[in-house]
């Protein structure tokens, strides 16, 4: 199954969820990341806290979700709140859409400790969902079913 997570600038928590959901799932779903409106770079902090980690960051970019029609998402996770409000392109119209909202850790005025601190929080809720996602069986399940389970996951 393909997973396309969406923030709007597409800069820190859907580039977060990409990267560790293609970690954590190992092949059983393969996750991408876009924004409506994408600033055309990734948060340095994103980058280092995943390598940090020990996740992969070499494929991860800030992009347009017009770059994923041809990909045909099977589910679309928002994970800000601006980006769940939006408008998505007609070609998500099938395609199963639920928000898992996230708190912004690059929005942080603080310290260094406390970015790190930040980051690592909203990294553990994404794991923490990521292996929710991975227990659910789609096989059984009908459509409504299939967002009911993923409502659950946060």
């Amino acid at each position: 199954m393909n997973i396309l997570y969406i923030c709007t600038h597409n800069r820190c928590r859907s580039i977060l969820s990409e990267a560790i959901t293609n970690q954590l799932a190992q092949g059983k779903y393969r996750a991408f990341s876009a924004g409506s409106q994408p600033v055309g770079e990734v948060h340095p902090l994103s980058i280092k806290y995943l390598a940090e980690k020990g996740i992969a960051t070499d494929k991860l970019k800030s992009q347009s979700w017009d770059d994923f029609e041809d990909i045909k998402p099977d589910i679309v996770v928002t994970v800000c709140d601006s980006a769940a409000a939006e408008v998505c392109p007609h070609w998500f119209d099938d395609t199963l859409k639920v928000h898992w909202g996230l708190t912004d850790p690059s929005k942080l005025d603080g310290t260094e400790s406390e970015f790190k601190h930040a980051f690592y929080q909203v990294m553990e809720s994404i794991e923490r969902r990521v292996h929710k996602l991975m227990s659910l069986d789609f096989s059984t399940l009908s459509k409504p079913e299939q967002l009911k389970a993923l409502q659950s996951v946060v």
